[in-house]
């Protein structure tokens, strides 16, 4: 979650202010939070896995869209990520006619500000959407990418793809190689191929 956090909003409101604003925001709780924006290597990975994207789904119905795809959870909650897959039919909110409820893949592009919870309260949220089959972390100071697939008995199943790796999807069908995401990302101010992630800094004790 990033940004300042605003006034409560009614979900009526909320779409209001939001047609006005030439930022985003999401709706969390009841509260009001702007979406800002990233680094570059985060805008170099999130063009390069729309185009991926974009290029694995080329022969099927589904599709990807872009971080301008609102997500409707409920009333009080409502939110966009870095990409989704879309798999028709789709469905819409009848208070929020611009906002998906069954995306079946999400994509979040980890940032230092945003990772916890993304990975936490986030991905709770996500969790709620019918449909929805496959979360996504990708990683911004590393190349790692972690995939939370749902089992059809309950609960996730994780995965973690490096250098060489291959995340694989059933529904959609379809592949992502990590080092095809990450190829572009070194030039971007990213890290490279082999790079461990930078440590976090300490805390000095009072």
């Amino acid at each position: 979650m990033t940004g300042g956090r605003r006034r409560a909003l009614r979900y009526a409101d909320y779409l209001e202010a939001e047609a006005a604003s030439p930022e985003r925001h999401a709706l969390h709780d009841g509260v009001v939070y702007a979406m800002t924006g990233g680094s570059t290597a985060h805008a170099v990975l999130t063009a390069e896995l729309l185009r991926l994207l974009g290029n694995a789904l080329a022969a099927s119905p589904c599709f990807a869209a872009s971080g301008d795809q609102r997500l409707f959870i409920d009333e009080d909650n409502a939110t966009y990520a870095d990409a989704v897959v879309l798999c028709p039919p789709l469905r819409r909110p009848p208070q929020d006619p611009h906002a998906i409820c069954n995306p079946t893949v999400i994509v979040e592009v980890l940032s230092p500000s945003t990772a916890a919870w993304d990975r936490g309260g986030k991905f709770d949220l996500y969790a709620q959407l019918p449909g929805l089959r496959t979360v996504l972390f990708i990683e911004q100071d590393q190349w790692r990418v972690e995939q939370r697939d749902r089992l059809d008995a309950g609960g996730w199943r994780l995965q973690a793809h490096g250098p060489g790796g291959v995340v694989r999807l059933d529904q959609p069908a379809l592949t992502l190689e990590v080092d095809a995401l990450y190829q572009r990302v070194e030039a971007a101010g990213g890290p490279g191929r082999g790079q461990a992630p930078r440590p976090a800094p300490r805390r000095r004790g009072r």
